[in-house]
């Protein structure tokens, strides 16, 4: 199971309790819907698909029975989107990555 407490969307520091409380609470209809959970998922767009798969999983009220990389993977990948033109994170977000 994950870490509740890992931040999911990097750039505006929201992690995964963040989110799993915003829809239980919010019951939002959709997965975009989760940006209005400060932000999440409308910097550099790296934690789009991971949103995603928090929002199904919370829908079909079930267990995640997956894993966000180690944060030391989850923050090189996320460096690798950037720097290959994927988003730009804005000011005040996790720092990328060195390669």
């Amino acid at each position: 199971m994950t870490d509740l407490d890992r931040e999911v969307c990097l750039c505006f520091h929201v992690s995964h309790r963040k989110l799993v409380n915003y829809i239980r609470i919010e019951k939002p209809r959709r997965a975009v819907q989760l940006s209005d959970c400060f932000g999440a998922g409308t910097g550099c767009g790296w934690c789009r698909p991971f949103l995603h798969k928090i929002f199904e999983q919370a829908v079909a009220d079930r267990e995640t029975d997956w894993e966000l990389p180690s944060d030391e993977d989850y923050a090189r990948q996320r460096g690798t989107y950037v720097r290959a033109g994927g988003g730009t994170p804005p000011p005040g977000a996790t720092p990328i990555e060195d390669a």
